[in-house]
C-alpha cells in the first residue's frame, strides 16, 4: 500500500507530487501515479522517479490517499472504473472546477466516501501555489488536516466553504494567466522603450513578484501601496491615471466574472 496516489500525470499532478517530494513529505517510492499516456508516466518516472502503472484501479486500491488529477470531463467515466475499489477508510482529493461534492458523491455511489474538493494553481510548478479546500462531511478534523499538509507541499493550503469555490478558480485557479499577460504587456512596453526583451521580461516578473511580496508580509492594503508610490505629478500617477481611462479595473473585474460563471457551468 502506498501512501499517496495520482490519477493523471499532467502538468498539475506533476507540479503537485514534485512539490511533495521536495518539501519530503512523500518520498518517491511512497507514490503511484497511473495515466493513459505511457510518454506522461515516464516522464513522470524519469523525474520524480515514483512508482507508476497503467491502470487506474492499481492506484485506487494501492493508496491511503489519492488525488484525481484528470481533466473534468473524465471524472465520470474515471470513478466509474475505480469506485468498486475504493473503501470508507481512503482519502480523495479532488482538483477539477465544476465537480461538487454533492455530485462526486453520487458518481461514486456511496454516503460514507471521503472527498476533499480543492483548487490548485500552476505556481505549484514552483513551490508558490495556493489551494483552496473543502471537505465532505465525512472527513474527519485530522484527515482534513493531513490533507493539507499533503497540500502544502507546493505552497499554501486554505479551507474554504464550497459556495466560494467558482471564485477561488477565478481568484487564483486561472488568474496566473493574467498575470502572465500583464507581466508580458510591461516587457512589450519596456522593449519599445529600448530595453533587451529577456532584461525586459526580468524587470517586470520581479516587480510583480515583489509587489505580491509586500502585500502578503506588510498586511498593508493593496490601495495604500499604490499611494505610496504615487508621488504628486509624479510618473506613477500619470500612469495610473491612464490605465484607469482605459478601465484596467473594470476589464480584470469582467473578465473574472466570466471565469466564475464558466466554472459554474462545468
Amino acid at each position: 500500500m502506498k501512501k499517496l496516489g495520482f490519477i493523471g500525470a499532467g502538468n498539475m499532478a506533476s507540479a503537485m507530487m514534485g512539490g511533495i517530494i521536495r518539501s519530503e513529505i512523500f518520498a518517491p517510492d511512497e507514490i503511484i501515479v497511473s495515466d493513459v499516456s505511457e510518454s506522461a508516466l515516464q516522464r513522470v518516472s524519469s523525474t520524480y522517479g515514483v512508482n507508476i502503472t497503467a491502470s487506474n484501479i492499481d492506484v485506487a486500491k494501492n493508496s491511503e490517499v489519492f488525488i484525481l488529477a484528470v481533466k473534468p470531463q473524465y471524472y465520470a467515466s474515471v470513478i466509474a472504473e475505480i469506485s468498486p475499489y475504493v473503501t470508507d477508510s481512503q482519502l480523495i482529493i479532488t482538483i477539477a472546477p465544476g465537480q461538487t461534492l454533492a455530485g462526486l458523491k453520487e458518481k461514486f455511489g456511496s454516503d460514507s466516501v471521503k472527498i476533499i474538493r480543492t483548487m490548485p494553481n500552476t505556481p505549484a510548478m514552483v513551490g508558490e501555489g495556493i489551494t483552496a479546500v473543502t471537505p465532505n462531511e465525512n472527513v474527519s478534523t485530522q484527515e482534513l488536516e493531513y490533507a493539507c499538509k499533503i497540500l502544502s507541499g507546493f505552497g499554501l493550503a486554505e479551507v474554504i466553504s464550497e459556495n466560494l469555490m467558482d471564485a477561488v478558480v477565478s481568484v487564483s485557479g486561472s488568474s496566473p494567466a493574467y498575470v502572465f499577460m500583464f507581466i508580458e504587456a510591461m516587457a512589450d512596453a519596456a522593449v519599445a522603450d529600448g530595453m533587451p526583451r529577456a532584461q525586459a521580461y526580468k524587470f517586470a516578473a520581479q516587480a510583480v513578484m515583489g509587489s505580491a511580496k509586500m502585500v502578503l508580509e506588510t498586511g498593508k492594503h493593496p490601495g495604500e501601496l499604490k499611494d505610496m508610490v504615487c508621488s504628486p505629478a509624479g510618473t506613477t500617477i500619470e500612469a495610473v491615471r491612464v490605465l484607469e481611462e482605459k478601465g484596467m479595473r473594470s476589464a480584470v473585474i469582467e473578465a473574472m466574472k466570466a471565469c466564475t460563471r464558466k466554472a459554474k457551468g462545468m
